[in-house]
């Protein structure tokens, strides 16, 4: 993991929302209770989300469970509990954050990118494990797999009272010999009353393949394991996995 978080994390966090809005996230989060039912073979009751950064997710899936949400950032813990103060919020590193008790659910969103080597990617493995009860699951939801990557562009943003958002994503992959692909921001910030202006972010992430991330997670104890397509995902390029830890 790089030890420099991207800055959209740190000093642009509380622009996070209007970067990607919690509005936004209904389906996928019902996708992930769904799924998470299908494994455990009821809908869970309690749910660690991993990597929960500005709790958007947490912002629907909350209704159905209690959630503890962690994150490596103060600062996006800190949108998160403005968003989502009825849910217990905890900083801590997925790798080796250890809280001394089980869930039905752990979720490890699109957080899990920033993990750039193998070695990192079992030590989330491994945390998830030790916090899904017997008969729990937890599911993984990267953005990319070395098989399916290509190289993309995106754009988005939203508008506030006083203040709007607009972005421009580049993803690549310059160096396809190692574990990382590239994620280059153009943020165009505009506050009500001030001049426009232009900040850059570079977002290293890694990039693994299926075969990686089944057998770790199969390493890590986790039987089945189960790798499926994302939600709402018509390039059909989004994979998640689902893990289940045998009772």
């Amino acid at each position: 993991m790089n030890p420099e978080q991207p800055r959209l994390y740190t000093e642009f966090a509380d622009w996070f929302h209007l970067l990607t809005a919690p509005e936004d996230y209904a389906t996928e989060a019902d996708f992930y209770i769904k799924h998470f039912a299908a494994a455990i073979g009821q809908e869970p009751r309690t749910l660690l989300e991993l990597g929960a950064g500005g709790g958007n997710n947490a912002s629907h899936y909350k209704r159905h469970v209690k959630a503890t949400l962690t994150d490596l950032s103060p600062a996006m813990l800190a949108l998160s509990a403005r968003l989502n103060p009825e849910c217990e919020h905890i900083q801590g590193d997925m790798r080796t954050i250890r809280l001394g008790q089980t869930f039905d659910a752990v979720l490890v969103h699109d957080a899990v990118c920033y993990l750039t080597t193998l070695d990192d990617l079992h030590k989330a493995f491994a945390t998830a494990f030790i916090h899904s009860r017997p008969g729990g699951a937890a599911i993984f939801a990267p953005d990319h797999i070395r098989e399916t990557f290509t190289a993309t562009t995106d754009h988005g943003g939203h508008d506030g009272a006083d203040r709007g958002i607009r972005y421009l994503e580049w993803t690549t992959d310059p160096d396809q010999s190692d574990s990382t692909y590239t994620s280059e921001f153009a943020y165009l910030l505009h506050e009500l009353g001030k001049p426009s202006r232009v900040e850059l972010d570079t977002h290293i992430c890694g990039l693994f393949s299926a075969t990686d991330w089944l057998r770790g997670l199969q390493a890590a104890g986790f039987r089945p394991v189960t790798q499926m397509a994302g939600p709402e995902d018509p390039t059909g390029n989004y994979t998640i996995f689902v893990a289940a830890r045998p009772r």
